[in-house]
């Protein structure tokens, strides 16, 4: 498994600190300059630069490059999380949208387990809100990705 994001705060930099964590392989895309909200993303995240320095365009790259994209929120889809849903749609490329007012905990884990195995996901794209517009977003990601630990450990 390797999980990749396009570096913004909140959901993003949770799912690649959750992969860091797990000792998993992690990446992706984020636009020139490594543009976030908070600054340049740092060096130690192992993300690629676009010539762009477009969000729209590292959201695409990343929904290209995955086997399949997770989104998670609080609440319905707007801004860049709805662009990432629409994306794979477009794309035809499998995505799954947990939304956490909807889902507690286990019921989460249980419908990404069920996706990851239906889609057969090996690279992980993972989107959400940014962390100024839901500070909520990093821990609930970061609990749910290190939560799926176990499949990395059977896999071994």
């Amino acid at each position: 498994m390797k999980i990749i994001s396009g570096g913004q705060t909140g959901a993003d930099q949770a799912a690649l600190d959750a992969a860091i964590h797990l000792g998993l392989p992690h990446g992706g895309w984020l636009p020139r300059g490594r543009k976030t909200e908070a600054g340049p993303l740092p060096q130690s995240y192992v993300l690629q630069e676009l010539d762009s320095p477009k969000y729209r365009d590292r959201t695409e790259k990343n929904i290209l490059e995955s086997d399949g994209t997770l989104i998670v929120s609080f609440g319905p889809l707007s801004g860049g999380s709805a662009l990432t849903e629409a994306l794979t749609i477009r794309h035809d490329r499998p995505c799954l949208h947990l939304d956490l007012t909807l889902l507690d905990r286990s019921r989460a884990l249980a419908a990404l387990r069920k996706w990851l195995s239906e889609y057969q996901i090996k690279t992980l794209n993972v989107a959400g809100a940014r962390a100024s517009g839901e500070p909520r977003i990093y821990r609930a990601v970061f609990e749910l990705l290190t939560a799926m630990q176990w499949e990395k450990e059977e896999e071994q």
